[in-house]
């Protein structure tokens, strides 16, 4: 897989600011990061990455959540990369930016070792067989014992939120996103080699249901 693939989001944030805002809106982005915090639950001896971090908002939401844990975060592109550094530092704190993300994963978390690893809204961009190495390869970077968090898009559970579904599913391909809509993406994780996944929440959003999973790297 490469990572230039990873930026094939419903909106991509990078292309304007206008864009970026309206990712925001579509996807109901605040709602979900802090929802995805709460779950992470950051705690002082952590060491969190969040790969494909895009502008930084979610690793400075998890550094914000516990000064004292190392949060680290990835991303294949460099002008999104140093947009993070630059809202990390206007917020005061100190996050770990790299650039990279799926292919060298596993080497570049090598150093760090983290026990906890969250990505967002990048998996349902992804073709199927891309999606299985984007997993296997989160599978590698963690420490055993330590825990996946993925936020995207999951089953639509009903009619309303399948119908705003739709929109993402014509943007980045219904190919593509079938098991989201079919609701496979805990046997996608599963298949990794994860265990004890789970479907936390679901949420709401103007672009169909995004769930928060969690699944153990036994």
């Amino acid at each position: 897989m490469q990572d230039r693939d990873l930026k094939q989001l419903l909106v991509d944030p990078g292309l304007s600011p206008l864009h970026g805002a309206a990712h925001s809106l579509l996807t109901c982005e605040r709602t979900w990061q802090r929802a995805l915090v709460r779950e992470v639950d950051p705690q002082p001896r952590d060491v969190i990455l969040d790969a494909g971090c895009g502008n930084g908002t979610l690793a400075i939401l998890l550094k914000q959540a516990c000064p004292s844990a190392s949060v680290h975060g990835t991303d294949p592109d460099p002008i999104m990369l140093t947009r993070a550094e630059t809202r990390a530092r206007d917020a005061g704190v100190l996050v770990h930016f790299s650039q990279g993300f799926s292919e060298g994963m596993a080497a570049s978390a090598a150093s760090i070792r983290p026990n906890k690893l969250v990505t967002s809204m990048a998996l349902h961009s992804l073709p199927e067989q891309d999606k299985h190495a984007m997993l296997r390869s989160a599978f590698a970077a963690i420490e055993p014992g330590g825990v996946l968090y993925v936020a995207d898009y999951g089953e639509q559970k009903s009619p309303l939120m399948r119908l705003a579904f739709s929109q993402v599913q014509v943007i980045d391909g219904s190919k593509r996103t079938r098991s989201h809509a079919e609701g496979r993406v805990p046997d996608l994780i599963a298949d990794a080699g994860f265990s004890a996944v789970r479907e936390n929440l679901a949420i709401p959003t103007p672009s169909g249901s995004i769930s928060i999973y969690s699944a153990l790297r036994p």
